[in-house]
């Protein structure tokens, strides 16, 4: 390893509960932003990996939080460059029309947790971070871009799935990884 690698990456997961189904023609414009936001993730700096169905160009078919629940599962350098992503892109044209397309969450939606470099999350591991999330709150487990830890506090953070009423999920990822030439 160099030292310009990092030994760990950010993972995030956030969902979004459908207002319609996503061929109805009110998601129509959100539905025609997937492939532009995507392909901007996929080029943005400290982009690493993205969650997608087998086959597919992007994660909107699965549904492991609910029938009516999307799921965004991504893994990127640093905490800087999805940060850059989020609100420095495209993808901000998408943040400030969600409440057309998605309802409003009444608890955590977005989670973030620290991860081996190459490690690839699964859609268990993200929604028992989430979980975790929101039965204690921001911790180095799992926080958010508001209530942030350094990587180093999270090989020191304890893991209450148990007290959350939820056990650690090991699975396969689902979906495949994407990842540009030459990176992840």
């Amino acid at each position: 390893m160099t030292a310009s690698t990092p030994a760990v990456h950010l993972a995030q997961l956030n969902v979004a509960t459908l207002r319609f189904p996503l061929d109805d023609p009110r998601m129509a414009p959100f539905v025609g932003m997937l492939d532009t936001v995507n392909a901007a993730a996929d080029d943005a700096p400290g982009f690493v990996w993205r969650l997608v169905e087998d086959g597919a160009a992007d994660a909107t078919a699965l549904r492991p939080a609910g029938e009516d629940v999307i799921v965004n599962l991504t893994v990127w350098e640093t905490r800087e460059a999805l940060w850059g992503f989020t609100y420095r892109s495209e993808h901000l044209d998408v943040m400030r029309r969600r409440r057309e397309w998605f309802e409003r969450h009444v608890e955590a939606h977005l989670v973030l947790w620290w991860v081996p470099a190459g490690h690839l999350p699964t859609t268990g591991e993200a929604l028992e971070r989430l979980a975790d999330l929101r039965v204690h709150g921001p911790s180095a487990r799992a926080f958010t871009f508001a209530v942030s830890y350094p990587a180093d506090e999270a090989a020191l953070a304890p893991h209450h799935a148990a007290d959350a009423g939820t056990a650690p999920v090991a699975t396969a990822p689902t979906g495949t990884a994407t990842a540009p030439a030459g990176r992840g």
